[in-house]
């Protein structure tokens, strides 16, 4: 008898959309290691003016708005933040906010989480984004699982890109994340599924 398919969460916020395009190679990653992939995101907390001031594009019309509750059906989650002063964005801290409950049951003990991310230039806080999300997932009991540096694309220094041992990144000054941003989240997505698909507590 075979056994049942794991689950990969992959919840990202994306104001301009770096960080779904991202999401969506990292789904393309989960699903080659053989893990099924499940795209959310986290709900926007901007009133909608604010967001047509800022130029945002509408949320992606495909993709549901998790809840907190739906988290313990994971068995793995892949968090796409893009970052904030170098720190998480205040939707993401709001997501953060509402698992009490969850903490309070021990409900995210033992399960697999890592982060991916943009910035708005190269020295905008990639890996310090990713750090500040290590509180939350310590205190949940969680197993962060970064991408370390075996990847190509992170020891490739002649070119401008984003991504680091803590996960994939992109540098959102252009229209879209480049090539090599966009393999190494497929990279990502495909290393987490693995290490996921192997695993049984």
């Amino acid at each position: 008898m075979s056994a049942k398919k794991k689950n990969v969460f992959i919840i990202y916020y994306s104001m301009y959309g770096h960080v779904q395009t991202m999401a969506r190679e990292v789904c393309k990653g989960v699903e080659k290691a053989g893990v099924n992939a499940h795209l959310f995101q986290i709900a926007e907390t901007l009133p909608k003016e604010v967001l047509d001031k800022m130029g945002a594009p509408p949320k992606a019309a495909d993709v549901p708005v998790i809840s907190v509750d739906k988290l313990p059906e994971a068995d793995g989650i892949l968090f796409g933040i893009p970052t904030r002063f170098g720190m998480v964005p205040a939707q993401v801290k709001a997501f953060f906010d509402q698992c009490g409950q969850l903490w309070m049951k021990s409900a995210l003990s033992n399960k697999f989480v890592g982060t991916f991310f943009s910035t708005g230039s190269i020295a905008g806080g990639q890996e310090t984004t990713a750090l500040t999300c290590i509180p939350f997932f310590a205190h949940n009991g969680m197993i962060f699982v970064s991408m370390g540096t075996k990847s190509k694309i992170l020891a490739d220094s002649g070119s401008v890109r984003g991504g680091s041992a803590y996960g994939a990144g992109c540098i959102a000054s252009g229209p879209t994340p480049t090539e090599s941003e966009l393999k190494l989240a497929e990279e990502q997505g495909f290393d987490f599924g693995c290490v996921v698909r192997r695993t049984n507590f």
